[in-house]
């Protein structure tokens, strides 16, 4: 039996890159990572932002990532950038922080 009338090259009748090689169209195919084997794909407006791939990745603490997102709220529904320190502390109220304990050094 001729094994090359078998490929699939045969049945295109296109010849094979030379070495061996395959296109990039092949190897953009499969989407499951084959290290990992789990989905490359996170698909439209899917992609992590920085501090949620910190958070999930342990390089954020909830209460961190909490905060951070408290902010970046504040920031876009004020229209806000750059929030003042009175905003920030606002800002760390609202999310239920109080003084409970005495001022301590914060070195």
């Amino acid at each position: 039996m001729n094994e090359a009338a078998d490929s699939p090259q045969a049945e295109t009748g296109q010849t094979p890159p030379a070495g061996g090689e395959r296109r990039a169209a092949d190897r953009r195919q499969s989407v499951v990572d084959r290290r990992t084997g789990l989905d490359r794909r996170r698909g439209p407006g899917r992609r992590r932002s920085d501090e949620r791939r910190a958070a999930e990745e342990g390089e954020m603490t909830d209460e961190q990532f909490e905060f951070l997102m408290a902010i970046s709220e504040y920031k876009k529904v004020n229209d806000r950038p750059f929030p003042t320190w009175t905003e920030v502390l606002d800002v760390i109220k609202a999310l239920g922080y109080r003084k409970v304990a005495e001022s301590r050094d914060i070195r």
